[in-house]
């Protein structure tokens, strides 16, 4: 119920009246260090399961992957805001098709990985570097796995909250499939997202989220946790709610690919292929080539 008011507070918010508020206090001396004083998150949807993540404040906007640029374009006039900033995470068609579209017709930076294809003119980012966007610095993580170079944004700090934009390499309940890279790739990958703060927000760019608990619950049936997130999500998508941001704390309770070295989860994976090896990246394998053929 939570996060359904909290997804009707956002498409519901109207940042004209955030605007004025922000213009009243900029008349008395008060100027926010931010674009904003409280900055809107949320998910546009596109093709079938992706999404298109928009952050903006009174006046500006980022989107991250927009793989397509009508739905932006419009969501953008609807609520009379400004595209400032485009980020990718990696060079997936539905990720990047409407980035050089969006740039040519707002003006607004594109920002990604080294290493990929892009559509240029763009930034190129790599591990270590921090992007400031809307105010906010967001750090670049190289998290390759699903592709080669794929990068994840992250802000320690949006309203009080970090935030992670992670592409396809960190679902709800899951992973990206690897395409290009290894498994010890992605697993250090996700070792790395997940020693992030619990509080971190979680968004991911496929409503993925039911599709992965199914096979979590195949490899741990006796969580209770994963039970109740499990309900808890089916909710929201009878209601046609996005099921994300996830948060990382929450992933590490129900997400087998961040719980690959539980004991539970370890020894499903052997009982699945008793023949793999039982270390760490074996077992992320297994897990991974499970879910590859899970139905």
């Amino acid at each position: 119920m939570l996060l359904a008011l909290r997804y009707l507070c956002a498409f519901r918010t109207n940042p004209l009246t955030v605007q004025k508020v922000a213009q009243r206090l900029s008349v008395c001396g008060v100027k926010p260090l931010q674009e904003s004083i409280l900055m809107q998150l949320l998910p546009i949807p596109a093709f079938t399961d992706n999404y298109i993540w928009v952050l903006h404040g009174t006046q500006r906007a980022l989107v991250v992957d927009p793989g397509e640029a009508g739905g932006v374009m419009d969501w953008l006039k609807q609520h009379g805001l400004q595209l400032d900033t485009i980020l990718i995470t990696h060079h997936h068609a539905d990720h990047t098709g409407g980035a050089a579209s969006l740039r040519e017709t707002t003006g607004a930076r594109v920002v990604g990985p080294t290493g990929e294809p892009m559509p240029e003119p763009l930034q190129r980012v790599d591990e270590g570097d921090t992007v400031m966007v809307l105010g906010l610095p967001f750090q670049v993580i190289k998290v390759p796995g699903h592709t080669a170079g794929h990068i994840a944004y992250y802000c320690p700090d949006v309203d009080g909250k970090p935030l992670l934009f992670c592409g396809d390499t960190l679902f709800s309940g899951g992973c990206g499939r690897l395409f290009e890279g290894t498994p010890a790739q992605m697993l250090n990958s996700l070792d790395r997202l997940s020693a992030l703060p619990d509080a971190t927000q979680v968004c991911c760019t496929h409503e993925y989220t039911l599709a992965n608990l199914k096979f979590a619950q195949a490899v741990e049936p006796h969580n209770t946790e994963l039970a109740a997130y499990m309900a808890q999500c089916q909710a929201l998508r009878t209601q046609n709610f996005p099921t994300l941001p996830s948060s990382i704390l929450v992933e590490k309770q129900i997400n087998p690919f961040l719980r690959s070295r539980q004991a539970a989860v370890r020894q499903a994976a052997t009982v699945h292929n008793p023949l793999a090896s039982n270390d760490d990246v074996s077992v992320f394998a297994t897990l991974r080539a499970w879910k590859n053929v899970f139905k």
